[in-house]
């Protein structure tokens, strides 16, 4: 037996699966919206400016790489202490916040590859006696970091019976109280020491002790990276995608000389 329809009804039925379809497509080519985590402030990779708007290096390139995935972006800022669980609790679905790949980390989160490998460096007011190279010299010395980054790890594992270590939640915070000779010594990104302290500038009331740091590869890891819950492999590819994209023809490097004077890149990406 043959089922016929009453034309009456056809036309709506046809329609209304035209609509569905139509729908269905407008739905796909819609951007996927992206909550993006950043702790701030940390210049020069991400500040707010004297009308309260995020801007920085990270905040240039997350957006390039937004664009360039098509990708709907909004930055959500956090601060570092609670960075992580925000992300596992569903707060925001990535972190852009120069966060190193460690293997901690990698327990919790999964990293896109790395971007970005700037050293740390002991800061210490100018004409201070203060050698690295005599432990026995830094002895009840106060130094400051901000908790629950690579610099808290290292001083804590390499200095932890010598130093009076003191954890910030910012490092704008440690350097304030450098500022204030609350603290002997800093432990610091270098990007931000030479931003917060101009530890680069003749002028300065501070300057760089010791070499720039970068290892052990353990501590520091093997680079900054973005972070996504680890379900989320096809965002982490996208992302990895417009990563490769602007080292490939340029854009990384020309953002980069607009904030540094020094190499960022990775071992990985040169």
């Amino acid at each position: 037996m043959t089922l016929r329809l009453n034309q009456q009804f056809t036309l709506p039925l046809v329609a209304l699966a035209m609509g569905l379809s139509l729908a269905s497509t407008a739905q796909a080519a819609a951007p996927q919206h992206v909550l993006i985590a950043v702790d701030v402030p940390y210049p020069p990779f991400e500040y707010r400016n004297a009308d309260g708007e995020l801007e920085g290096f990270e905040i240039d390139l997350g957006n390039t790489l937004c664009e360039r995935a098509k990708l709907d972006c909004e930055w959500v800022v956090q601060g570092w202490d609670g960075i992580i669980p925000g992300l596992l609790s569903r707060k925001y679905d990535a972190i852009m916040s120069s966060m190193r790949i460690t293997p901690a980390r990698e327990r919790q989160v999964l990293f896109t590859r790395s971007y970005a490998m700037s050293p740390k460096v002991w800061v210490a007011r100018r004409g201070s006696d203060i050698s690295l190279d005599d432990p026995a010299s830094l002895k009840g010395l106060s130094v400051g970091v901000q908790r629950g980054t690579t610099q808290d790890s290292y001083i804590t594992q390499q200095y932890g019976d010598k130093l009076d270590i003191q954890r910030y939640a910012t490092a704008a915070d440690v350097a304030l109280d450098l500022e204030s000779q609350r603290l002997d010594m800093a432990f610091l990104n270098y990007p931000v020491a030479l931003d917060a302290l101009e530890i680069g500038s003749a002028d300065s009331d501070f300057v760089q002790v010791g070499p720039r740091i970068d290892r052990p590869e353990s501590i520091f890891g093997k680079g900054n990276a973005i972070a996504v819950r680890p379900r989320d492999k096809d965002l982490a590819e996208t992302f990895n995608q417009a990563l490769d994209s602007v080292y490939a023809d340029g854009t990384f490097e020309t953002l980069m000389h607009q904030y540094f004077d020094y190499d960022l890149r990775p071992a990985s990406r040169k």
